[in-house]
């Protein structure tokens, strides 16, 4: 038997080959890894493009509105209809409204109104125009006024029936013998029904609390056909087309208005802007306070309002416009402006500044640290940790044996410029602001211009020369 050949076969393994390619393909793609990490980790800093703008800053208040109006009582008892709509005029001799002492009249109109309950163009028109002013001026506070709104409209639709059925109800309620006490309109005004005990109240006599809506009630005087006593509110004569609207003031705002005689106000619930005369009082509570007077509008659109939410319209102010959270504050020293060195084209150099060596001995050298600012005494330098001074340092007057040493300093308002790829401060002047902007003052010196870029979030920034990552 021939011998067995022996099958085990073992693999050659070869040696692993290291060249100086592979090294470095292994240490670009450990620090392209690594780079892109970092790059993903590091918060961004985001930017804004500085934009020629204005800001137009309306002013929201609610005021009270102030009449010459005078409520009307009933002289006997009974029941009451009327035969004059809400806001409606009437002469002297006016008739306004009737007491029905038997309720024979009341009984005669619910009979002809079941006949016929239709109402003309100009009632429904009324009625949507009510319905959408308050509407328009909703809001989920004024929740608790939806009733009070349903309360007139029912009111209202009650007296048109009444009044146009009373109208063509003369001759029949002669006939039928009916006996009531008629009260007309002892002089010419505006006839309203809506009361509220605030009548009588005067500009003067206003205080903070007035303007607490919530505890207000505004009732309507009588609903016709419903049944009254002697002396009660039938309605009230407004004897003036002249009213006026007070209104609380900041002192932000008495320093706004100050000056004016005049103010441009918009009533948006209304569709309505117009001027009005501008003054101030002061109230019973010692406050100070703005008043609008109007010479029209009154019927028409507030007869029967006493509160009214309005803005006075500002003038739009021109600049660049930046957003609010980019503006920073910094400290800078402040540096007398006699010491400073100029060349022969008066172009600053900058500061003599006194140093001394491990010797002892002073000398002089010439630094030239960054200026910001400048106003009518001093230069406002960098104060920060890369400065040329610091705190302690002395300067020296030019030609002159006057010292001066560097510690004084004064904040300035400002943003984050990253024009060059890293942050360098610029010094603003705020002319307007709202919510989220400023208007900035244009062609300020060591300020911005239109298209430069600046940090959104000047919290992000460490510190000023700070390289930005975009």
């Amino acid at each position: 038997m021939a011998k067995q050949r022996n099958k085990k076969v073992v693999r050659y393994r070869r040696p692993l080959n290291i060249n100086v390619g592979m090294i470095i393909f292994a240490l670009i793609f450990i620090y392209i890894s690594f780079y892109v990490y970092t790059y993903l980790k590091r918060d961004k800093i985001e930017f804004y493009e500085v934009v020629e703008g204005g800001i137009v800053n309306d002013k929201r208040y609610t005021g009270i509105i102030f009449r010459e109006e005078v409520t009307k009582y009933t002289e006997h008892a009974g029941n009451i209809n009327y035969y004059l709509r809400e806001g409606k005029k009437a002469a002297v001799g006016t008739r306004i409204y009737s007491i029905d002492e038997t309720g024979a009249l009341s009984k005669l109109l619910a009979e002809r109104a079941e006949d016929d309950t239709s109402l003309s163009k100009e009632n429904l028109s009324s009625l949507k125009k009510q319905l959408s002013v308050f509407s328009q001026g909703f809001t989920n506070e004024r929740f608790k006024e939806v009733y009070g709104i349903k309360y007139t409209l029912d009111s209202a639709v009650l007296e048109y029936v009444n009044i146009d059925a009373l109208r063509n109800l003369d001759s029949v309620i002669n006939e039928m013998g009916i006996n009531f006490e008629q009260a007309r309109s002892d002089a010419s005004g505006i006839v309203s029904y809506t009361i509220d005990e605030m009548e009588t109240l005067l500009p003067s006599q206003v205080t903070e609390e007035m303007f607490n809506k919530t505890n207000y009630v505004k009732k309507v005087a009588a609903k016709s056909g419903s049944r009254v006593e002697i002396g009660a509110p039938a309605y009230k004569l407004i004897t003036s087309g002249d009213w006026s609207i007070v209104f609380p003031l900041t002192e932000e705002d008495a320093a706004l208005y100050n000056g004016n005689t005049a103010l441009t106000v918009k009533f948006s619930s209304h569709s309505l802007q117009t001027d009005a005369a501008y003054s101030t009082l002061t109230g019973a509570d010692g406050k100070l306070y703005g008043r609008l007077d109007f010479s029209k509008y009154l019927v028409d659109q507030f007869v029967s309002d006493r509160y009214v939410d309005f803005e006075i319209v500002t003038e739009a102010v021109r600049g660049l416009k930046i957003p609010r959270s980019s503006v920073a504050t910094k400290d800078f020293f402040l540096v007398p402006k006699g010491f400073v060195v100029k060349s022969e084209n008066d172009a600053i150099v900058g500061f003599y500044k006194e140093v001394y060596g491990e010797d002892g001995k002073a000398s002089i050298t010439l630094v030239n640290p960054d200026i910001y600012y400048t106003d009518e005494e001093y230069y406002y330098v960098n104060a920060g940790e890369g400065s040329e001074l610091k705190a302690g340092d002395y300067i020296i007057k030019n030609d002159s044996q006057d010292r001066f040493q560097i510690g004084i300093t004064s904040p300035l308002q400002g943003v984050y410029n990253i024009n060059r790829g890293y942050t360098a401060f610029r010094r603003i002047e705020v002319l307007t602001s709202n919510d989220e902007y400023y208007t900035i003052k244009k062609g300020t010196s060591y300020g911005l211009s239109v298209y430069d870029h600046i940090v959104l979030d000047a919290a992000a920034v460490e510190h000023e020369n700070y390289l930005i990552y975009q």
